[in-house]
């Protein structure tokens, strides 16, 4: 059992499989642990399909590792008069992973999640609202200095939008509820095989979806205790991007089950193009910005919410998608495209685009609408 060590993605699976191999039980490793008996199973199950796939599984005499990137077609194995493996012959294919394998996969990476305590701040301004607004964060993305001008990877994004939210919260007012807005794109890939879902164009990805996909949430739940630390309630909304159409779904899913104990956190799971969130005379649309241009979505915010329109005195398009910051003022509502800390992947600096790189804070006042906002730089960022 131990040899499944190698096929774990996280401490929380290593151990299950280092004590199941110790206790040889899974009710004793459940009991151990202090969770469900399910869990373990499932766990095991997992990384044994896991294992299967790269080739090895000694209980069905499989020894022979495939190469990084494939799994197992097929194997014929012929075994001696006295039952000893003779020779095997090994077929393999392209790596990829069916549907129920990505589910059992994320059912698995849920299992885990036991949300911390946090306190709660006191003195907060319940006529303020902080909107932190996260542009396009393409985790996952790849990028060479050489190539595109600045290096990118997982760790660089990670510390980068820790670094620029801790900035943010600090100079934050202790507004008593705050927004954490993705504006979608938080993944830069949506799939094992690291293509766009619609069209079939190569990715540049640092590491394989799951491993991605493990780190966009554990920041993404990171980002949020941040704000918890400075505001007594929390709204989460991740908008669904044309990189993400799937990934952004399980990161809101996997955040409302880590903070389903939490009352001072909402995080809206619906899986609509369009959201909208009212503060006081404020209302705030939201989305990505690929299937509606600015100048169509006042008519939509009025249509689609004609009571809160009618309500508010001040009315925001928060958007992504296209890197830069733009604004525009139509009758009755403004628009704005946020920026993003992402670096650029080789293809669009290749093409030309060029933006800067920054984070915001948008604050609201429940009757007087945009006070001001706080910005942090990418330069801010890297030199704090």
């Amino acid at each position: 059992m131990l040899h499944l060590l190698a096929f774990c993605n996280s401490e929380s699976q290593r151990k299950k499989v280092q004590l199941y191999g110790k206790l040889g039980s899974v009710t004793k490793v459940a009991a151990e642990l202090g969770i469900n008996q399910s869990n373990v199973s499932r766990t095991l199950r997992m990384l044994k399909k896991r294992a299967a796939n790269s080739g090895i599984a000694p209980e069905a005499d499989m020894l022979h590792p495939t190469a990084e990137g494939f799994s197992v077609k097929g194997t014929s194995t012929l075994y001696d008069e006295d039952g000893n493996v003779k020779i095997q012959w090994v077929k393999t294919q392209n790596k990829g992973h069916s549907p129920e394998e990505i589910a059992d996969a994320f059912n698995e990476l849920l299992s885990d999640f036991t949300a911390c305590p946090i306190t709660t701040p006191k003195g907060t301004d319940d006529d303020i609202l902080a909107c932190y607004v996260y542009g396009d964060p393409h985790i996952g993305l790849l990028a060479h200095r050489s190539e595109t001008g600045d290096d990118f990877d997982l760790k660089i994004a990670t510390r980068d939008l820790q670094r620029g939210t801790k900035a943010l919260v600090d100079r934050s007012p202790p507004a008593e509820n705050a927004l954490v807005l993705q504006l979608g794109d938080f993944f830069h890939s949506d799939n094992p095989q690291n293509r766009t879902v619609r069209s079939g164009n190569a990715l540049d990805v640092d590491g394989r979806w799951f491993k991605v996909l493990n780190v966009g949430i554990d920041l993404m739940i990171e980002l949020v205790i941040s704000a918890l630390a400075k505001h007594k309630h929390v709204t989460v909304k991740n908008i669904i991007g044309n990189h993400d159409d799937m990934s952004s779904q399980f990161l809101s899913i996997a955040m409302s089950k880590y903070f389903r104990d939490e009352p001072r956190v909402t995080v809206d799971t619906s899986p609509t193009k369009f959201w909208y969130f009212s503060f006081g005379k404020n209302l705030i649309g939201s989305t990505h910005g690929d299937t509606a241009k600015p100048e169509k979505l006042p008519l939509i915010m009025a249509t689609d919410k004609p009571h809160e329109w009618a309500e508010a005195d001040f009315r925001y398009w928060f958007t992504g998608h296209i890197h830069n910051k733009q604004t525009m003022e139509f009758s009755g509502c403004m628009w704005e495209s946020f920026r993003t800390l992402a670096g650029s992947d080789a293809w669009h600096s290749g093409a030309g685009y060029r933006s800067g790189k920054d984070l915001s804070c948008v604050l609201l006042h429940k009757d007087f609408g945009e006070i001001g906002r706080n910005t942090a730089s990418l330069k801010m960022v890297r030199n704090s």
